[in-house]
């Protein structure tokens, strides 16, 4: 494992050229500070012991291993937890006392009939959250069994599974692995310490982050020289925040300061560095992304909870009912027992029929009551929604629709709990990096010298284009496009290039015909701040023979590629200078110029620019600058404007079309001017003392003024494929969408853009605690700011952006609402969290930046229980764990950074587009399956459970059940349970296309149309009419009092019995069988066969022996099958039960008709293919009104073409009469 020593890098120190990112504390602590001090106090108690692991196995310094794990259960805590969930729901609870009471010798059944079905529920329902959890479990042991290369002894490194690290290791970290712990950075493949990291995973940025070392440890850079390396650490104890650190480390007898630019985070990725060495300080769930992690919640759907209030109800109507028949049982024993000769117990102590003890008598008869009862609440209920969205699941697994092909990747139901909730989503709350965005820039236009260049569209171009060629009532005769601002139909075309990060398309400035524009010396100048303005790193590829660029951000490496594309090849950079290839026309060579760097002013989110400062060949100083357009243009000379007002307009154009832009200028620069500023700049970096930074700002600002304007560039972040439809998709189905990031505001306004959560004319309402302009302010002033302060300040914001909104008039209004980190520290505080959610709620978009994973997760809760209606969320990375834990449903994306996200997930898709149609196809069909499901279960229970209360007190209370035992038994688990399994997981009441067409379909979930307490009570009702239908009829027909054979025998009451089973069992599944809207084979064997196999089954049951069959013997083919009146009242009583559901639904249909009922009558006439025109116009009347997404934003724009035309007509018309 030793290295040579020798570097595969030029030795680059790149902390001569940062300027803010790579501050290096300069003060070196002395043992007596009272900064060191602190730190064994509460909250900085922890000791690192560098290089010595072992000190750290016993206490005091016993910290975790390096396991992980994110499983809901464990082989301790799985059979408690596992059977608490299962109580959990309030039928088990009343199945286990009916259990145990079966167990007392007035049971009306045995033991066996009651533990059994429990038992299998129970143990069914275990099993599944235990294959669940296995599933969990595995990926665990997936990212716990990663190797990374370890300092053994004596300078000699080897591998160890992540799970084997322990606090104190040396670890040596390559190029694109992971962190496997929270590390000190040691030292790195460059010679100054520095390495470039990728956080995406923690807080979901794109741009890589500069760490650097301590100057102390910047020898440790081989494997040998640790064989003698110790020292201690002492820092703060693990917290859940990624942007801070506090502590000291204490070497060669001195003690030196550590903060976070020495600290690497777990689950983020060494990037652009060879390899790095650093000593691990915190491990497993210590780790500063494990603590932004909460535990595995355990979900319910709405539809479960309401069912356990539905089963409250009817656990009443059961008690009732069970009183009611005691009370009956004591006054028949105390009035009429002394009559009842023929029925007096053996036992003359026995005190259930004993006239002198009624209320004993009534007490006990209350518990056979409660059991005899007890097919109100049907135990088989839960049997059959296991099995269902089992199957329900199989269907989201194996739908070829969500199947990502490139990866191989299909969508998985991790958890089948939470199928009906699919369909009830009200706010998605989505991360953007890797969920939305592929995290891929294009280069696509550019304006240079008051030009625009490229006729490339964009994908917000494309659709908007698309949409409106389409428009059925506004064509493209009534619109002018201007030319300089052309919508290229590329939708009819496909894009000719294809080089990754380059989709530019203009003749005029490719294959050098730029030297022939009029302004070719500004392009050329264009061309060099593409080139050199940046700190990316060249590495040749061998295969091409060309170059990679390795940069911190992706916008740079689009520049790069778009600068060589155009003649300008960055193909070199060491420690003082930066060599470009220029090639002016394809028939010439290229001409190497090498342009020294002087000073780099780079990036960060508060300056929103980037400035270098060269000299080129000629001896010439330049400052090239990039920027966000609004900071670039107030630093721009008076002869430096040239071009505003035309890229102004340009820029207004590209956002309009989803692009990121920035601003490009320069200025020419006197040697005495620089030499001077540069003395002054030395100075202010070498300072010592906290306003460093501030004077470092402002020694900037004297320098990147008086700036001279040369163009602007557009770069489209790729969004991954079908993102822009989805979301809009989603919003025509009336969900709400929030995206939560952790990358800059600036960014996550382009993407909204991109993805039309933003469009232009839209206000924006932006939130944050600090001014409006920081450059503008003093540094000092800005820390100073009070907590108290920033927050009256926030609130303000909020009482004015919530009264301006409240005020608007405008019904095409839109607002969106941005809101910093810092700004939802405040906002998420007790006190004005819910002034907050009611202007977010009033916003059509809400984008969330700078947030941490534990602001999200506070975000999602926020929402969840302010709103009270189902939440999702959907996350691709580590720092969205939280927020897919704490929404009602979680999506993971199972995208290349990682599976966490995944992991923590209940349902996991490979790309954003397919939650389409997870929701409003998948989520639309399960809502209503279960919802139906359900209903027709407590129908069929209530109608069937009711007639032996009715028969009950027909028998005086007796506890004679006028059904035989095995019917009661077959009942639930074989006549009627496959047509309701059936009915759970193949109902459709449109197909899967319909679905996608009417998004709007959608809402009957979220409005709960097909399980609100209407709809239940009805059915409720429903189950009510036909048990007394059946009861009554049945009576009334087989009565003792006329014969219902010709040889003029009459009804006993295994006869009686038999008839009214037969026509429940014909009654609820002709009802089931009306309320399907999709038949299938499968369908149909369920419904006819289950009717089929109640004949079968009285057959056989009728050929066995007297002694099995008793009463029944030959019941069938002797005693009701002869008789023509079991068959007339069979298909009578039948009738008469599902008469009113018949009526009602037919008046529905004519009358009030649902969205779905329309189109099923379209379809079934085909009225789709024969007039398309109508079609047409349903489909736009079954959208929800939105005010986001691309629909939206082609209505916007179509009204403000409008607009502009009706202000023509006019003067056109003043023309025509003159």
């Amino acid at each position: 494992m030793a290295r040579t020593g020798r570097r595969k890098r030029d030795r680059l120190r790149w902390s001569k050229l940062y300027t803010f990112s790579c501050l290096r504390p300069s003060v070196q602590l002395e043992t007596s500070d009272t900064g060191t001090a602190s730190l064994g106090g509460p909250g900085f108690s922890r000791v690192v012991h560098c290089n010595q692991p072992r000190l750290h196995y016993k206490k005091p310094l016993k910290y975790p291993t390096n396991y992980i794990s994110t499983t809901k259960y464990n082989i301790i805590t799985f059979l408690p937890k596992a059977i608490f969930e299962q109580f959990r729901r309030v039928a088990n609870l009343y199945f286990l006392m009916a259990a145990i009471l079966s167990l007392t010798p007035v049971a009306p059944f045995s033991a066996v009939s009651m533990i059994a079905p429990l038992a299998f529920v129970v143990g069914l329902s275990m099993a599944k959250e235990a294959l669940e959890d296995w599933r969990r479990f595995m990926q665990d042991m997936k990212v716990n069994s990663r190797k990374v290369s370890v300092h053994r002894s004596d300078g000699l490194f080897g591998y160890k599974h992540w799970e084997k690290l322990r606090v104190g290791d040396v670890v040596k970290v390559e190029k694109d692995q992971f962190f496997p712990a929270d590390l000190l950075l040691l030292s790195s493949s460059y010679e100054d310490g520095i390495c470039y990291v990728e956080t995406m995973n923690l807080d979901g940025e794109t741009n890589l982050k500069v760490k650097r070392s301590l100057e102390v440890t910047l020898p440790l850079d081989e494997d040998e020289v640790f064989k003698e390396f110790k020292g201690v650490i002492r820092c703060e104890d693990p917290n859940p925040s990624l942007y801070t650190f506090v502590g000291n480390l204490e070497y060669e007898r001195q003690v030196y300061a550590i903060d976070p630019t020495q600290i690497l985070l777990r689950d983020s990725k060494l990037r652009n560095t060879q390899y790095i060495y650093g000593v691990v300080i915190f491990t497993g769930h210590d780790t500063k992304v494990m603590q932004n992690s909460t535990d595995s919640p355990s979900k319910r759907s709405r539809i479960e909870r309401q069912m356990d209030k539905i089963i409250y109800i009817l656990f009443s109507v059961l008690v009732l009912i069970s009183l009611i028949s005691s009370i009956g049982f004591a006054v028949n024993i105390k009035y009429y027992m002394h009559n009842w000769w023929f029925l007096q117990p053996d036992d003359k102590d026995n005190k259930l029929y004993n006239p002198k003890t009624p209320a004993i008598s009534g007490l006990i008869h209350l518990i056979t009551a409660l059991i005899l009862y007890g097919y109100l609440i049907p135990i088989s209920l839960y049997v059959s929604i296991e099995v269902v969205k089992v199957v329900q699941a199989m269907f989201i697994n194996q739908d070829l629709q969500m199947y990502d092909e490139e990866a191989g990747i299909p969508a998985q139901a991790r958890t089948s709990n939470l199928n009906e909730e699919l369909g009830q989503v009200h706010t998605i709350l989505s991360d953007k990096t890797g969920t939305l965005t592929c995290n891929q820039m294009d280069f696509l236009k550019c304006s240079i010298a008051g030009i625009s260049y490229g006729v490339g569209s964009s994908e917000v171009e494309m659709a908007a284009a698309k949409h409106m060629a389409s428009h059925s009532d506004f064509g493209t005769s009534e619109i002018e496009i201007e030319p300089s601002t052309p919508i290229t139909p590329v939708f009819e075309r496909v894009r000719k290039s294809t080089i990754k990060g380059f989709s530019f398309e203009d003749d005029r400035l490719m294959n050098g015909n730029w030297t022939q524009e009029q302004n070719s010396g500004t392009i050329l100048m264009f061309f060099r701040i593409l080139a050199l303005c940046h700190t990316a790193i060249p590495e040749l590829n061998e295969e091409t023979g060309g170059f990679n660029y390795e940069a911190e951000s992706p916008d740079e490496g689009a520049f790069l590629v778009a600068a060589r594309e155009f003649g300008f090849e960055f193909c070199k950079r060491t420690q003082s200078s930066v060599f470009i290839r220029e090639r002016y026309s394809p028939s010439e060579g290229p001409i190497e110029r090498e342009f020294k760097v002087l000073n780099l002013l780079e990036f960060n989110s508060k300056r929103k620019r980037m400035s270098v400062i060269v000299r080129d060949e000629s001896g010439q100083t330049l400052l090239l600058c990039k920027g966000a357009d609004s900071i670039i243009f107030e630093r721009l000379s008076k002869n430096g404007r040239t071009y505003e007002v035309d890229t102004t307009r340009h820029l207004s154009e590209y956002g309009e079309a989803g692009l990121r832009t920035l601003a490009l200028s320069y200025r020419v620069l006197e040697e005495s001017e620089y030499l001077a500023w540069n003395a002054e700049f030395v100075k202010a970096k070498t300072s010592i003392g906290a306003d460093r930074e501030a004077q470092l700002e402002r020694v900037a600002e004297l320098m990147e003024k008086d700036l001279i304007l040369v163009g602007a560039t557009a770069v489209e972040d790729k969004l991954q494929r079908g993102v822009p439809q989805c979301i809009d998709r989603l919003a025509q189905a009336g969900l709400k969408i929030w995206v939560l990031t952790g990358d800059k505001m600036e960014t996550a306004i382009n993407i909204g853009y991109a993805c039309s959560l933003l469009r232009q004319g839209m206000k924006q309402i932006c939130l944050s605690t600090a001014p409006s302009d920081p450059t503008q302010q003093d540094a000092k002033k800005i820390f100073l700011l009070s907590e108290q302060a920033a927050k009256e300040n926030l609130s303000l914001q909020m009482s004015n952006a919530l009264q301006m909104v409240k005020l608007e008039r405008d019904p095409h209004a839109a607002f969106a609402l941005i809101i910093d980190g810092k700004g939802l520290t405040h906002a998420l505080q007790d006190d004005l969290k819910d002034r907050f959610l009611e202007l977010a709620i009033e916003c059509a978009s809400v984008i969330c930046c700078r947030v941490s994973p534990k602001q999200k997760a506070l975000v999602t809760r926020l929402v969840k229980e302010g709103v009270g209606k189902t939440t999702l969320a959907i996350g691709d990375g580590a720092n969205d764990v939280g927020m897919i834990q704490e929404a009602d449903i979680g999506v993971g994306i199972s995208g290349v950074e990682g599976m966490q996200a995944v992991m923590a997930s209940d349902f996991s898709i490979s790309q954003f587009r397919f939650l389409e149609r997870l929701l409003v196809v998948h989520g639309h069909w399960c809502y209503k399956r279960i919802a139906q499901m359900i209903c027709y279960f407590f129908y069929k229970n209530i109608a069937f459970g009711l007639t032996i209360f009715y028969f009950e007190a027909y028998a005086a209370f007796s506890g004679q059940s006028v059904y035989d035992d095995w019917y009661m038994l077959l009942f639930n688990v074989v006549l009627t349970s496959l047509p309701v399994i059936s009915l759970g997981a193949f109902e459709q009441d449109v197909s899967s296309e319909v679905c996608l067409q009417f998004p709007a379909l959608y809402q009957q979930g979220p409005k709960n149309l097909f399980f609100d307490w209407s709809r239940i009570l009805g059915w409720m009702g429903n189950g009510l009419y036909s048990s007394l239908v059946l009861y009554f009829l049945s009576i009334s027909i087989f009565s003792s009092e006329s014969a219902f054979r010709s040889d003029g025998q009459t009804a006993d009451m295994a006869a009686v019995g038999t008839a009214m089973f037969t026509c429940i069992i014909w009654a609820v599944n002709i009802q089931i069988a009306l309320t399907m809207s999709h038949f299938t084979w499968i369908q149909h064997l369920c419904v006819w066969g289950s009717i089929a196999s109640w004949y079968l089954f009285l057959v056989a049951y009728g050929t066995a022996s007297p002694l099995i069959s008793g009463n029944a013997f030959q019941i069938l083919v002797e005693a009701l099958g002869p008789a023509s009146i079991y068959w007339i009242s069979t298909l009578l009583i039948a009738v008469v039960c599902n008469l009113p559901y018949l009526v009602h639904i037919s008046y529905q249909r004519a009358c009030n008709p649902l969205d779905h009922h329309v189109i099923q009558e379209i379809k079934y006439y085909k009225k789709d293919l024969e007039d398309h025109d109508m079609w047409k116009r349903e489909r736009s009347k079954a959208r929800q009104k939105t005010k986001i997404g691309f629909t939206a934003r082609v209505e916007a724009k179509i009204r403000h073409l409008k607009g502009r035309l009706h202000k023509k007509l006019p003067s056109i018309t003043i023309q025509t009469v003159s």
